[in-house]
Order: structure tokens, then C-alpha cells, then sequence
């Protein structure tokens, strides 16, 4: 098995390696499609990653993966599931693509508001619009005793 790599992004320019040593993967049946051969292949594969031990991150890094997926841990460790494929070969493919994917977006920075102000121009419309809407209810009040 190969080093785990996630492509450049924002968050990580550099992009991500992980390790091969530091994911475990654990096959097993899979109760997707597969036919009679369904019972008897283990190609359902989870593959797992603890993010509080692992070198691939930086110690800024870690912090924000951690409370961006903190859903889907268990303790610290990642784990990923893939079982849509008949094949081991593409279902370790399709969880270490969807591994990938889950990380660098994990890493993106949030983005900062800029607090705006509403335009004069909307502003004038909304106290419009508002008056209209007034004039519109006070047409449709009975008529007074004048």
C-alpha cells in the first residue's frame, strides 16, 4: 500500500502525504452488489486514520480537522467505509479517494465575514416598499365618521 496523497488546496498549498503505515485498513464481507460471490469476498474495506498521532498534519492544522470532523470520529481515528464496488482493488481505491477528499476539505481556512451595510439605495426602496404597503392598508380600512 502506498503513501496517501491529497492534492494541494486551500488550507494546505503544499498538499498532504500520509504515511502507509499510519492507515489501517480491515476488509470484510460486503453487503453491497456482488452477486453469489458476495458471500464468500471480503471486499468491503474500512479504512482508518488516527488524526491526533498522525505526521501528515501540522500542529495548526490539527485543531481545526479535528473540530471539522468531529462528527465523524471516534475518539481520534477517521474511519471510512467502501463497499459500492464488487472488487477489494476499487473499493480500497474509493475509500482512499473519499479519505482524501474528507481531508483537504478539513483543512480549508474558514472564511472570515466582513461585516456589510445595506446600500442608501436599498435602504430607500425598503422604506418605500414600506409606505406603499401602509397607504395600502389604511385603504382598505372602513371609512370614519367624518
Amino acid at each position: 500500500m502506498d503513501d496517501l496523497t491529497v492534492p494541494p488546496g486551500p488550507g494546505a498549498p503544499g498538499g498532504l502525504r500520509v504515511p502507509a503505515g499510519e492507515l489501517v485498513e480491515q476488509f470484510s464481507r460486503s453487503s453491497g452488489p456482488g452477486g453469489q460471490g458476495v458471500n464468500t469476498a471480503d471486499s468491503r474495506v474500512q479504512l482508518s486514520l488516527d488524526l491526533g498521532t498522525t505526521t501528515s498534519l501540522s500542529e495548526d492544522l490539527r485543531p481545526r480537522v479535528l473540530a471539522r470532523l468531529a462528527a465523524r470520529l471516534s475518539g481520534t481515528v477517521l474511519t471510512i467505509s467502501a463497499s459500492e464496488h464488487r472488487t477489494q482493488v476499487r473499493n480500497r481505491a474509493a475509500a482512499r479517494r473519499r479519505l482524501a477528499d474528507l481531508l483537504r476539505e478539513a483543512v480549508v481556512p474558514p472564511t472570515v465575514r466582513r461585516p456589510t451595510r445595506p446600500t442608501r439605495g436599498s435602504q430607500r426602496r425598503r422604506s418605500e416598499a414600506k409606505s406603499r404597503r401602509s397607504q395600502v392598508k389604511q385603504q382598505r380600512r372602513r371609512p370614519g365618521a367624518e
